[in-house]
């Protein structure tokens, strides 16, 4: 019997994913995260059959982030699926999404999400956690960072591989895992989210890349797939040099502002990011103007006293040194 080419899509970067654990396969434990959508019901059925010719143990893992209303017994609709495919075991998470965080509704639950994933990959011993995101799921990523104009790290889209967790279907298209699971008889949920275009995500995917699309020709989705591909590249050799700079640069209390003032612009705004980090500064609160005012303290110093930095960081000279240091509160 002929494989489906779209079951063959999603297949073969489920193996390929599973190839790298290498001897360890045999027993290793393979948690593949589910929501009952094509994508990652389509990564579930590829990662079960796959998973037979290592001997691999796959569970099957469903979080319910209660955000509608239903979502338990969605979840158990997805435990039942994932049972009827023949996951080793299946498991169930519900979270609560901090909505008072600050962050966007999706941006919570996916902060909330992976939080939990982590957990039941530490409970379960789990060598890999699978998530299902595609390749359209790239592009609009890479299309959100660039209309954010947040640079190079948020054109780099996601990550195929990051701590134990894993992206196979990176390189898939959308249209593939939904054929799969039409082929293979796989009954998916269509979130209403999803179609909702109070959420930013929904109307890149269904306005502006069908405009993209019309305008600009076929294949923008595979076009800024492969940009973030080559960005991530470009990325990691910045920040290792980055991390060589700011090794270079450190003393006793600081960083040394000729060292560091030499360096090409590029690597000293990622060794201001990486040293604010290290001081304190919440990520998400950390922005390129607050790293541009460190580092005219380096490099345009007119006898500026300091800089106050998220998180009740402050940044300063002192005697030739650049210092980050905690601001005591009171």
């Amino acid at each position: 019997m002929t494989l489906h080419p779209s079951v063959a899509a999603v297949r073969l970067p489920v193996r390929a994913t599973l190839a790298r654990l290498g001897p360890l396969g045999a027993t290793a434990t393979v948690a593949v995260a589910c929501s009952g959508g094509a994508d990652s019901l389509a990564l579930a059925s590829a990662t079960v059959f796959e998973a037979r010719r290592s001997g691999a143990r796959v569970v099957g893992v469903t979080v319910d982030h209660g955000l509608q209303p239903g979502s338990a017994a969605q979840a158990d609709r997805v435990v039942a699926q994932l049972a009827a495919m023949g996951v080793d075991e299946t498991l169930t998470a519900r979270v609560t999404v901090d909505t008072a965080s600050g962050l966007g509704p999706e941006a919570a639950a996916r902060e909330a999400r992976y939080a939990v994933l982590e957990q039941v990959a530490e409970h379960l011993g789990a060598s890999l956690v699978l998530l299902g995101h595609t390749l359209d799921d790239q592009a609009e990523t890479v299309l959100l960072g660039l209309a954010r104009g947040s640079g190079g790290r948020s054109l780099q889209g996601m990550r195929p591989a990051f701590g134990v967790f894993a992206r196979p279907l990176l390189g898939v298209r959308r249209a593939d895992t939904v054929t799969a699971c039409q082929v293979e008889g796989i009954e998916v949920w269509d979130d209403p989210h999803n179609d909702d275009p109070g959420y930013t995500r929904v109307r890149v995917r269904r306005r502006v890349l069908p405009v993209l699309e019309d305008e600009l020709g076929p294949g923008i989705a595979e076009t800024l797939a492969r940009t973030a591909d080559q960005l991530r590249e470009d990325t990691a050799l910045l920040d290792r040099l980055a991390e060589e700079s700011l090794a270079r640069a450190r003393r006793d209390g600081g960083l040394d502002v000729a060292a560091l003032g030499a360096e090409p612009p590029a690597l000293r705004h990622r060794v201001v990011h990486r040293a604010a980090l290290d001081a304190g500064c919440p990520p998400s609160e950390l922005a390129r103007e607050h790293v541009l005012a460190v580092d005219r303290l380096l490099v345009d110093w007119r006898g500026q006293k300091w800089i106050d930095l998220p998180g009740h960081v402050r940044a300063l000279r002192r005697d030739g040194l650049l210092v980050l240091e905690a601001v005591a509160l009171g």
